[in-house]
């Protein structure tokens, strides 16, 4: 396991419960360092993409490193907000406007205008000011629609043969582009980025007032052994020498000189924290469908804490540790639990889709992964939960509650960062039918 050892989990386990996730300050803060040591030719911001973990405790952990904030909702930014977050740190890029977008900016909150529509609306609200603007360059790297986030199948930001209406828009209000913000998708082929930082930075090349490039994220981070993580410092070598030529001229061409009149930014969101987290769980059942058939794993856990492999196909590293002695009649009588074996691994909400052990990239496809002989009351620990866990789940279905969330800190202190939900939580905000009902 990447930064549990077996005595965490027990000592874990019996202090909050299960299932929890269980974060490493250590992996997180190397990973941060990592995104900060991109080789720009310029000033480099790293932009945290929040949806992907947007839990206070790990916002200021990202903040005192020096990151900043990618929010993908009005309600994100005001998160980040009341987790102490410097205003100006943070940038919107949404596809919904803000219900208080004009307090926003005005508190110092970045804006990325992701449509023509969202542009006209913020030149009304602010015109003769300087905007940012998302544009779709045509192209993406995602490993399937659903991660491709460039491209004619996706709707973010603005069409880039669309750009002579985005600039009729800002002339109509004054506006100064200065930003400029695209997302090709997950991937971390430097070819491919320099492929696509070359189409970026030929639409970059028609905004003259421009100070501010943001190539996005999507940086391909390993969850499994067979796969392989993003070089950062590759990637930024490779497109180096493209983003020195641009700069050089777009300086030539505006007479703003110097390394701090350009900025370069980045935005990873999984690169961050997906292996930073790991989520506990609790073998709760152990079912067979007879020879033909499988053996599952029912845990105290699925897609109300990890929604990404009925989502997409996901896979995760799946570990099963021993908890205490358990009697042999809680074995079950099935030949294949040998000291090793297959097992699908099935969560506990009423969803026949609810695996966690999909076939890669498809979630209607069963693939039996082997894993140490497992017994009703031990842990499986499911890693690679760092990112679009605890912010992207199916929250309360079947009325199970939110899970807690624990810190490993530098010192191995295990910390609460987020209690684990109550029933009386979930449901406070219903309205009793005698109120309503007549």
């Amino acid at each position: 396991m990447r930064f549990l050892n077996e005595a965490q989990i027990v000592t874990i386990r019996e202090r909050f419960g299960t299932p929890v996730y269980v974060y490493d300050q250590g992996e997180l803060e190397a990973a941060a360092d990592q995104v900060l040591a991109f080789p720009a030719p310029c000033k480099l911001v790293g932009r945290f993409a929040m949806k992907s973990l947007p839990t206070a405790a790990v916002l200021r952990l990202f903040d005192a490193r020096g990151l900043h904030f990618d929010a993908s909702s009005g309600f994100e930014a005001e998160r980040a907000l009341l987790a102490g977050i410097e205003p100006s740190h943070i940038q919107i890029t949404a596809q919904e406007l803000p219900q208080d977008m004009k307090g926003l900016v005005q508190r110092g909150v970045l804006f990325n205008a992701c449509s023509l529509h969202q542009l006209r609306h913020y030149g009304l609200l602010f015109p003769g000011s300087d905007i940012s603007i998302r544009v779709n360059p045509g192209a993406g790297s995602g490993h399937n629609n659903r991660t491709n986030t460039g491209g004619v199948a996706s709707s973010f930001g603005i069409w880039h043969e669309q750009l002579d209406q985005a600039f009729e828009v800002a002339d109509e209000f004054d506006l100064r582009v200065t930003g400029l913000h695209t997302h090709i998708g997950s991937g971390g082929d430097p070819e491919v980025w320099k492929r696509c930082a070359g189409l970026v930075l030929e639409i970059a090349s028609r905004f003259p007032d421009l100070n501010r490039l943001s190539l996005g994220g999507g940086f391909k981070v390993a969850r499994m052994e067979n796969e392989t993580s993003a070089d950062l410092v590759e990637i930024g070598e490779t497109i180096r020498p493209l983003l020195t030529a641009f700069i050089t001229d777009l300086q030539q061409r505006s007479g703003r000189t110097g390394t701090d009149a350009f900025q370069i930014e980045i935005e990873p969101g999984s690169f961050l924290v997906v292996n930073a987290g790991a989520l506990l769980t609790e073998i709760i059942d152990i079912v067979d469908t007879g020879s033909d058939g499988y053996s599952f794993l029912k845990i105290n856990s699925g897609m109300t804490e990890i929604l990404r492999p009925a989502m997409y196909g996901a896979q995760h590293p799946l570990f099963v540790v021993s908890h205490g002695s358990r009697p042999d009649d809680e074995r079950p009588a099935d030949p294949r639990d040998a000291e090793n074996a297959n097992y699908i691994v099935a969560g506990h909400c009423c969803e026949s889709s609810d695996i966690l052990t999909p076939a890669p990239g498809d979630p209607e496809a069963l693939a039996p992964r082997p894993m140490a002989s497992a017994r009703i009351g031990d842990t499986l620990v499911i890693e690679g939960a760092g990112a679009y866990c605890a912010g992207m789940s199916a929250k309360n279905y079947n009325s199970f509650p939110e899970a807690a969330e624990v810190l490993i800190t530098r010192a191995g202190e295990a910390r609460l960062i987020r209690r684990r939900q109550t029933l009386t939580q979930s449901i406070e905000n219903e309205i009793s039918t005698d109120d309503t009902i007549g």
